[in-house]
């Protein structure tokens, strides 16, 4: 039905695109794409409705939707009865119409998982290491992705949209940070991940920054849909971001774009950047220096309800010095909102934003409107569903042009 590998910019955005949809029958494409990324953005719609928000004729909407019936990928809700005329009859997203795989390369650890077009984990593999490495990634892989591939039934097979990777852009930087060795940590610069990952799933592969797909994550499947602009930070290992424009997940010239970790702030030591007051290898130093078991961070059963004082300072120093950055980017750009998410349980999550907007809450913000931070919805996985969502999007959805 639908082609395309080229990788766009991403996002489900024209759903808000001022140009609508387009009757012509050159269009097929753009429309079924409109039609889809509506769903997907509001939920559940009738044909009247997705007509009157994509701009479209009805009967050309209804052309589309018979035709993503036909091929799997909408299903008809129960109708909805009115007090006048014929009942509504709601369509939706199939969840077996598309499926995905997500590779998320940490730098403490790696994950595969397997969404549906809904964005649920339908399954998931990981694995802990003490720091990346090719040998150790792609091992994983190819047993993990025999694991999930065998679970499928030859029709799942076939809706595979392709693999998307998510990981930082220089795995081999900061290596002090993690104690990780410069000779193993090295041969990222010459791996071709995207080649290795094609070789060992046989898929089509889409490779994107790993801060920026958890805010793709976020803006396809979670609270993103509620803003048109804003920022994102996600506080993994290392804490990084992604930034959203006008209903589009920008990437940047590079791919390498709200690099918000480099971000400086001020310190006891001067200008340091926030990548070292926020993320979560401060905390594990701080464990270990403290007897305990820092392994227990990246096991995701773990509450960290045990970590004590430890856990008690983290949470401080990160939320001060998060405070500062988000009010440096709201200066930059006027963001609707911040949202914020992290490799972490939800209650911990949710101290680090109270006690950042209490700080933001006692800054000086003349001059641009104070900063209010929302919890991201798609969690400590956010990463790797970012990183399936690229096919789906790819194939599947709307994309802005880029900007500059």
């Amino acid at each position: 039905m639908m082609g395309g590998d080229e990788v766009p910019d991403m996002d489900i955005s024209a759903i808000r695109d001022p140009l609508g949809g387009a009757n012509q029958s050159g269009m097929r494409d753009h429309n079924e794409r409109l039609v889809l990324s509506l769903i997907l953005r509001h939920g559940a719609l009738p044909s009247a409705e997705i007509a009157r928000r994509a701009n479209l004729s009805a009967q050309t909407v209804s052309i589309i939707i018979r035709a993503l019936e036909r091929d799997g990928l909408l299903l008809r809700g129960e109708p909805q009865r009115g007090k006048v005329g014929k009942p509504s009859i709601p369509m939706m997203l199939n969840p077996d119409g598309i499926l995905s795989y997500g590779l998320n390369i940490g730098r403490k650890s790696v994950d595969l998982v397997l969404i549906d077009a809904t964005g649920r984990l339908r399954a998931q593999r990981k694995r802990t290491y003490p720091y990346p490495t090719p040998d150790t990634v792609t091992g994983f892989l190819a047993e993990a992705f025999v694991a999930l591939s065998g679970g499928l039934s030859a029709r799942q097979r076939d809706r595979v949209a392709g693999i998307g990777v998510a990981a930082p852009s220089e795995l081999w930087n900061w290596l002090d940070k993690v104690n990780a060795p410069g000779d193993e940590m090295q041969a990222w610069r010459d791996f071709d991940i995207a080649a290795s990952v094609a070789g060992i799933t046989g898929l089509p592969v889409v490779v994107q920054n790993d801060a920026t797909a958890a805010c793709t994550a976020e803006h396809v499947f979670g609270r993103g849909r509620e803003f048109s602009d804003y920022g994102y930070f996600f506080i993994g290992s290392f804490i990084g971001g992604g930034v959203v424009l006008n209903d589009t997940v920008y990437s940047g010239r590079t791919g390498n774009a709200a690099a918000f970790g480099s971000i400086p702030v001020a310190s006891a030591e001067g200008a340091t950047q926030l990548i070292q007051h926020a993320s979560i290898y401060l905390l594990e130093r701080a464990l270990e220096a403290d007897g305990r078991d820092a392994a227990a961070l990246w096991d995701p059963e773990n509450d960290w309800s045990d970590f004590g004082a430890p856990l008690d300072a983290w949470i401080d120093h990160t939320a001060r010095h998060l405070a500062i950055a988000v009010v440096a980017v709201v200066s930059v750009i006027d963001f609707e909102g911040i949202l914020i998410d992290a490799n972490c349980p939800p209650g911990v999550k949710a101290r680090i934003i109270e006690r950042a907007q209490a700080a933001i809450d006692r800054m000086d913000t003349q001059g641009i409107e104070r900063p209010v931070l929302t919890e991201a919805s798609v969690g400590r996985n956010a990463r790797a569903i970012g990183a399936a969502s690229l096919r789906i999007i790819e194939r599947y959805l709307l994309s802005h042009p880029r900007f500059g």
